[in-house]
């Protein structure tokens, strides 16, 4: 439907507006009468009148609930979190609750019943319809990050023995169903999925013709025990709109569609990121101080361990540090660099797992590049550091250690970003876990350790 219209509040939900507006605007709307209300909401997405709930006062989401129509209550449904939607329902009554849960998607639904309370999920279930009611149970025995936990039974499926009339006619028959679905699934009198039917190929196809002659029998699925960053790799790979989802007999149990693995690919970001900045779950603006500090203590304190060794590092070349003072002003530098570049390569490896399989001659493709792009920056910031250094100090020996061993150490930092995640992702653990502050620390140990064993054995020639 075209959403280009001259009138002020249609656009109110265009893209671009800061969220503040919308709400204003949306709640100057909430103050006229119903018919206004309806009118002036008509074009607005989903997503801006789900903010418009969030963030108004109560009076107000009790206004929405009450005007909205069913299309549109269903639609702000899918974008708020379990609590809210369990509060709406709670809100809209018996009658109304229960059209909008029978209109959502299953998997929606399955999602919001797994993060109530037992209370909660039976007091929704009771007002669904049986069949909708035993799906979505159905769905609940799914473990939440597999494919059966992401699949709806919102698709459209053909025998493969059905005409194009037969196959239309369906169509027309579950016309609610196909609002979003952009496949159609070929199945055998056993219900094995055989092959699937783009709506182009049917609507072009002539009436006479048979699903089978039209098929693609080349299917792409899934069990419902693959995990979902599988799924989601499969969807970037063939560019995927939807995929099949089935047992171990192959028989056809539902589908995963591209805005959920959306979802998910946005949930496994937010999951490494906070691994690789050293927080094992989600902090964001509204978590509390004290649950911030919960979830960041463990780390920082094993770091804090892990700092004092670099300490200890440090004491054990006073000799050389009293002897050679000048030594100490390139220590952040040389510090600095192997902790930029080790989490250079760390973010590099871990972006590659993320999109793609190793196997032996891909991990050394990527060391050997990682140690290539190694030499060729520990070369050239090691050269342009030696020759600043020597000039600065006016001692081309002294220029020459820090020089060496900025060299030494960036390629240690290199390595140490590249080989620390793989070595994780063989054992079967969570690359993320190396996360940048635990590289940082590490190389913080292997820099001082090269710097200053560097300068203790030409110490001589410093003086």
């Amino acid at each position: 439907m075209s959403r280009q219209h001259t009138n002020d509040s249609n656009d109110a939900g265009s893209g671009g507006r800061e969220p503040e507006d919308i709400v204003a605007e949306a709640i100057q709307i909430l103050e006229g009468d119903d018919e206004s209300i309806r009118h002036a909401f008509r074009y607005w997405h989903p997503y801006d009148l789900a903010l418009v709930y969030r963030d108004a006062k109560m009076t107000h989401r009790t206004r929405l609930l009450e005007v909205l129509d069913f299309d549109q209550l269903t639609g702000i449904m899918r974008e708020l979190d379990p609590a809210l939607q369990l509060e709406s329902f709670q809100m809209l009554g018996r009658e109304r609750a229960a059209e909008v849960l029978n209109r959502m998607d299953n998997d929606d639904l399955a999602d919001t019943m797994a993060a109530v309370s037992v209370e909660a999920k039976e007091f929704l279930l009771s007002l669904m319809k049986r069949e909708e009611r035993d799906t979505v149970r159905k769905l609940l025995t799914y473990e939440p990050e597999t494919a059966g936990g992401l699949m709806t039974n919102r698709y459209v499926w053909f025998y493969e023995r059905y005409t194009v009339r037969e196959a239309v006619e369906k169509v027309k028959a579950f016309a609610e169903l196909t609002k979003h679905v952009h496949y159609f699934y070929v199945v055998n009198e056993e219900k094995r999925l055989v092959g699937t039917l783009s709506y182009r190929e049917l609507v072009l196809a002539q009436e006479t013709e048979t699903i089978q002659a039209l098929m693609n029998e080349k299917v792409i699925s899934v069990t419902a025990d693959t995990d979902q960053e599988e799924v989601a790799r499969l969807f970037e790979q063939y560019d995927f709109l939807s995929m099949p989802v089935v047992d171990e007999n192959n028989r056809l149990i539902g589908i995963v569609t591209v805005d959920d693995v959306i979802d998910v690919l946005r949930e496994e970001a937010h999951e490494d990121f906070n691994k690789y900045s050293a927080t094992d779950k989600t902090i964001d603006f509204r978590t509390n101080p004290f649950t911030a500090a919960r979830r960041r203590l463990p780390w920082l304190i094993m770091l804090l361990f892990l700092g004092l060794v670099s300490g200890s590092i440090i004491s054990r070349f006073e000799e050389t540090l009293q002897q050679v003072v000048a030594l100490t002003f390139f220590m952040p530098m040389i510090a600095g660099m192997t902790g930029n570049t080790g989490t250079q390569s760390l973010a590099v490896v871990i972006r590659g797992l993320a999109s793609e399989k190793l196997d032996k001659g891909s991990v050394s493709r990527l060391i050997g590049r990682e140690l290539v792009v190694g030499l060729i920056i520990g070369t050239v910031c090691g050269l342009a550091v030696a020759l600043v250094a020597g000039f600065w100090q006016s001692s081309l020996p002294l220029g020459l250690v820090v020089g060496s061993s900025l060299f030494l150490t960036v390629i240690i930092g290199t390595m140490a970003g590249t080989v620390i995640p793989l070595i994780l992702y063989r054992l079967n653990a969570d690359p993320a876990v190396a996360s940048g502050p635990l590289i940082t620390t590490l190389n913080d140990i292997f820099s001082l350790t090269v710097y200053f064993g560097t300068a203790t054995l030409f110490l001589s020639y410093i003086l």
